[in-house]
């Protein structure tokens, strides 16, 4: 299966740079199959040292503070391939379950000895937790689920009909109606299995919905897992909000309610900063922040305590609201609400696609799903999702656009109608166009 981080990857282990990138990333999401997968293909000597097997193991790296030291232990296991830099690299997965070999890695890039790359399920966190942050040394890369357009090259569809696609999004052109059909198709397909590698792969080798939905559990159990062994103390309180997602983003007002966690009165999001950073750090929730301006660039005027929250898949968010019962997605039943999930989508590929989330809401306003900075333009692009037939219902985005203190050019509104509209300011397009964004 095709990711699009693998020319990164590509690039950085036959090119000169002599800092250690680092893939960082939710567990499931696989960065360590693309990492050895490439690093095997480039280098004679491959050598994999897997942190999280090694705390429960021989815990060879537990007490390491010196690259002499690290040799050493590498050598137990790995010590007829330590050879020349040109043809040996050391891929170090979970480096997080030993926070300190992050501030040996500056000492092993200075070293120079060998080809580095690393990767972590829970990196962030534990960068911000390292006393000594390798600076300059290090290259950080965010990795996500497979993204739309990903999905569909791991469905065969060629990337022929990918360019046609795009340049219809460029163009403002409809497609037609078979072929809106069948990308339409695809689309609804990917919000039951979402982007989670194994579960796609579930799909094209199966297309059996209970594999993949059992895939699916499995991770947000690792999810839950994962959080117990970062805070023992509040891993109730973390499982707590992870759960309340699906809920949460259903709901009228879709900004976390504090007060819910808990059921505590008057609590702020202060009681529960480590809570929310670890969910978002270690890419199991994307947040959305509120603006007071929507202005660019976004980040002026953001709010962290006015936030909403994403699962970070949305084949994960529609495991746990309808189970096995697809056809309340690829049928749009009547009494289904799917704007939580049409939202969890366009946020998961506005994040794959590198953008800061961001919202606007506003009682004389209204609110408006997503904002994103245009650096093209140096000016705002608001998005709203609409999965209904009445996607022309909506109030806040004329607002903002008619108003010249934000000098807005155009706004987006994505939906499951086959025809482009422009009208005025306003683009009305295809929900599976949100995969050029």
């Amino acid at each position: 299966m095709y990711r699009k981080i693998s020319t990164y990857i590509e690039d950085y282990l036959t090119g000169n740079d002599e800092r250690i990138l680092c893939i960082d990333g939710a567990r499931q999401v696989g960065k360590s199959y693309i990492i050895r997968e490439l690093a095997q293909k480039h280098f004679a000597n491959y050598i994999e040292l897997n942190m999280a097997d090694d705390k429960v193991g021989d815990r060879l790296f537990e007490k390491v503070k010196t690259i002499d030291a690290f040799y050493i232990q590498m050598s137990v296991n790995n010590g007829a391939k330590m050879h020349e830099r040109e043809n040996t690299i050391v891929f170090i997965d979970e480096i997080q379950e030993y926070p300190e070999l992050l501030t040996l890695l500056k000492p092993l890039r200075k070293d120079n000895r060998f080809k580095y790359i690393c990767s972590g399920s829970e990196l962030g966190i534990a960068l911000s937790k390292t006393t000594l942050i390798p600076m300059g040394s290090i290259i950080e890369k965010k990795m996500y689920p497979m993204d739309f357009e990903e999905f569909l090259l791991a469905n065969s569809v060629g990337e022929e009909l990918i360019r046609h696609l795009r340049d219809c999004y460029i163009k403002h052109l409809s497609l037609d109606e078979s072929l809106h059909n069948k990308i339409l198709n695809f689309f609804k397909t990917y919000l039951y299995v979402g982007g989670m590698p194994d579960s796609v792969k579930q799909y094209v080798e199966t297309k059996n919905v209970l594999k993949i939905r059992e895939t699916q559990d499995n991770i947000i159990k690792f999810y839950s897992e994962d959080a117990a062994k970062y805070d023992k103390e509040n891993k109730l309180v973390i499982k707590r909000i992870y759960e309340l997602l699906p809920s949460n983003i259903e709901n009228k007002v879709k900004r976390m309610q504090f007060k819910m966690i808990e059921n505590i009165d008057d609590v702020r999001y202060t009681k529960y900063v480590n809570e929310f950073d670890y969910l978002v750090s270690s890419g199991i929730a994307l947040d959305t922040k509120a603006i007071s301006e929507p202005k660019f660039p976004l980040i002026q005027s953001s709010s962290k305590n006015l936030i909403k929250l994403y699962m970070n898949d949305v084949g994960l968010l529609t495991s746990i609201l309808y189970k096995n019962n697809i056809n309340a997605i690829l049928e749009n039943d009547k009494g289904v609400n799917l704007g939580a999930v049409y939202e969890t989508v366009v946020a998961q590929e506005l994040s794959a696609h590198g953008h800061n989330l961001y919202y606007y809401d506003r009682k004389k306003v209204g609110e408006v799903d997503f904002l994103i900075d245009d650096y093209d333009s140096l000016n705002v692009l608001p998005v709203e999702v609409k999965s209904g037939k009445d996607y022309t219902n909506f109030r806040a985005l004329p607002k903002l656009l008619a108003d010249n203190n934000y000098k807005m050019s155009k706004g987006y509104v994505f939906n499951n109608s086959r025809v482009v509209v422009v009208d005025d300011k306003i683009t009305y397009l295809p929900i599976y166009f949100i995969m050029f964004i």
